[in-house]
């Protein structure tokens, strides 16, 4: 087994000049939400290569809504391919869906980018461009590791699916329509931008909108009004104490290196007409963690209750309750348990291949994962190269090495968890 898993590392660092060209290739194609399918094809055309069994379609939106956790800003998934990749086991081994999303979030402001994001320039070692950690990086480790083990004829017992996913940064509703489509593993692997380490729990997350009222009067004798802003004011500062509060229940030492391991955020505000005038009303919008262990539903039902408090602080609340709702995006939370076989498997995988130990922590943000796990009821962790903090950000870049190492983490992982059927060498 040794012999072969050294044949398979050597392998990879053979391969290592034409996937770093596949990677600039890809990076190269502007693939944000709704123009995936120019770096998909790429993506396709080296399944092909691979002999892969190859699944491409357009989600189906009708299909997608049927689900309560579906969620997407469009209205149709024309020309937005989701890929399915199938390396056929010879039957009796564990299943492994390996995920990873095509779609990238925009650029951004071009004068915060040294380089053009979209040409995957090489310096130092690393590859940048918008999606290379983000997280075409991790696809091409995910390649470069079936390729390894189908290059050396490795009979494997279990199925390898390779997903090639749309609408991930918007949802994850390309994840959904595979799950929707029946693609079911005895495990999954996402390689998330994780600096490759391992998070078996992951937050989720979901948008609210809260809106507060005052009483409109002009600005000249606004001691008649009730400002909307200066009750909203007090209103988030009641927000900050339910972050406090819902932050100091959790205990977890993987969220030892997490100042917030579940957020409540505020992203946007908006309210008042006129300058002279006092403001009858504000709105706010923002993104509110769920912890891995939690449900969307009583989230909610504890940020209601904290809202229905106000008016015991502050009786104008008593007349005027604040208007909480829930809208737009969510992502499942996710836990796995460390003695479960997927993650001692890669474990083991990380630790023989490296040398080194696997570093784990819980995600301080959501993935594919909890779609996975709660709607297609798979296990599943995240582990992969690039950087947490240089996802979305201006310069983007990825660390050549890095894609490597997890190619080859990931090809020892596949023979212990799919099994090697009997060969001969």
């Amino acid at each position: 087994m040794n012999e072969i898993k050294n044949k398979i590392t050597r392998l990879i660092d053979q391969q290592r000049k034409g996937y770093i060209e596949l990677l600039q290739k890809v990076i190269r194609e502007k693939s944000v939400m709704g123009y995936e399918d120019s770096a998909q094809a790429i993506i396709l055309e080296k399944c092909r290569e691979l002999n892969l069994t190859i699944d491409l379609w357009e989600p189906e939106i009708n299909k997608l809504k049927m689900y309560p956790d579906f969620f997407s800003t469009r209205t149709s998934f024309l020309n937005s391919y989701n890929l399915v990749a199938v390396k056929k086991g010879t039957g009796g081994g564990r299943s492994i869906i390996l995920n990873g999303h095509i779609d990238v979030v925009p650029e951004g402001e071009l004068d915060q980018w040294s380089e053009d994001p979209y040409t995957g320039v090489i310096k130092d070692g690393k590859v940048y461009g918008r999606g290379s950690t983000d997280m075409k990086g991790g696809n091409i480790a995910l390649l470069a590791a079936i390729e390894a083990v189908t290059e050396m004829n490795i009979p494997l017992k279990g199925d390898i699916i390779f997903q090639s996913v749309i609408d991930e940064e918007c949802g994850g509703a390309g994840t959904l329509a595979a799950v929707e489509r029946g693609y079911q593993a005895d495990g999954a692997i996402i390689p998330e931008p994780t600096d490759m380490k391992c998070f078996i729990k992951q937050q989720g997350s979901m948008w609210y909108r809260l809106e507060v009222d005052g009483k409109s009067a002009h600005g000249g004798t606004r001691y008649q009004g009730i400002s909307a802003i200066e009750k909203m004011m007090f209103v988030l500062e009641e927000i900050k104490k339910l972050e406090i509060y819902r932050n100091n229940q959790i205990t977890d030492p993987l969220y030892k290196n997490t100042p917030i391991p579940v957020p409540i955020n505020v992203g946007m505000i908006k309210g008042g007409n006129w300058p002279s005038s006092v403001p009858d009303a504000i709105q706010i919008e923002g993104r509110c963690g769920i912890a891995p262990h939690e449900t969307k539903e009583q989230v909610q039902g504890q940020f209601q209750q904290w809202m229905d408090q106000l008016g015991e602080k502050d009786s104008w609340f008593k007349e005027h309750p604040a208007k909480l709702e829930w809208f737009g995006a969510s992502w499942l939370p996710n836990q796995l348990s460390d003695s479960h076989p997927l993650f001692t498997t890669l474990e083991r995988a990380h630790t023989e291949t490296l040398n080194k130990e696997l570093v784990v922590e819980a995600s301080p943000w959501g993935t594919d994962g909890g779609m996975l796990a709660h709607v297609g009821n798979v296990p599943t962790i995240v582990f992969g190269p690039g950087k947490t903090e240089l996802a979305h950000f201006p310069n983007e870049y990825i660390e050549i090495d890095k894609v490597f190492e997890v190619a080859k983490v990931i090809a020892h992982f596949l023979i212990d968890w799919c099994e090697m059927d009997e060969i001969k060498y």
